[in-house]
């Protein structure tokens, strides 16, 4: 296990994707518990490589969600309809993997719901180039179904307290109440780190992921680099 700044774990993990060529875009995920990070890394991982020329598709879980009727159809509360329930990753394989993989014209769409008005989006069809980058951001991503259509993964490892601390203060930040951060905490309890521990039995994402990153110190994680 190697460990350093956040700067140096930036520049590990480009030059591990630098190192994948499959002969179509590179479909990247970063996988983990929310709060633990992967779309801030995505982020920091997006600038990097635009910086050095590389073509960046950025996309996350959150814009192939199923409508909200259909998430909770178990409960608010249900970690088996977080699981089962919410991701729509026949439509993701769909539009977006698949294009992008070995066999695809890769013609994409990077999402197909908007989260904020629980509608359906109707994006248009971009074209990527044979050297472009997928980092795609989300929970569950190295369950059977989608853990081949990755070429490079990242599973990010935090505690489930954590994240919960971490998803308490961004609740104390945005609404400022005590009422949201008891609802974040109940939400967490309930159905996320449940619905975590249910993936991680049933899938066993950390085996299946090249790269694992700690991530419980943000300024100083620490990384194990699996594959080149």
């Amino acid at each position: 296990m190697d460990n350093g700044t956040r700067s140096e774990l930036l520049s590990r993990l480009t030059e591990s994707i630098e190192s994948v060529r499959p002969g179509h875009p590179v479909r990247v995920a970063i996988d983990g518990p929310p709060a633990a990070g992967k779309t801030t890394l995505a982020d920091e991982l997006a600038v990097v490589l635009r910086a050095q020329g590389r073509e960046v598709i950025r996309a996350t879980i959150e814009g192939f969600l199923f409508h909200k009727a259909q998430r909770y159809q178990r409960g608010e509360y249900s970690p088996e309809g977080c699981y089962f329930d919410s991701h729509d990753h026949d439509t993701m394989c769909q539009v977006l993997l698949d294009p992008l993989g070995p066999d695809g014209d890769r013609k994409f769409q990077p999402a197909v719901y908007d989260r904020g008005s629980d509608t359906a989006l109707r994006l248009p069809i971009t074209e990527a180039g044979a050297d472009a980058v997928l980092l795609f951001d989300g929970v569950f991503l190295l369950r059977p179904e989608l853990v081949d259509r990755w070429d490079l993964s990242i599973f990010m490892s935090v505690t489930f307290e954590r994240t919960l601390e971490r998803a308490r203060a961004r609740g104390e930040a945005l609404a400022g109440s005590a009422a949201s951060t008891t609802e974040i905490e109940r939400a967490w309890r309930s159905r996320y780190i449940p619905s975590q521990r249910l993936y991680f039995a049933a899938a066993h994402p950390a085996d299946h992921a090249d790269i694992i990153v700690h991530n419980g110190e943000l300024q100083q994680p620490a990384w194990e680099i699996r594959s080149n």
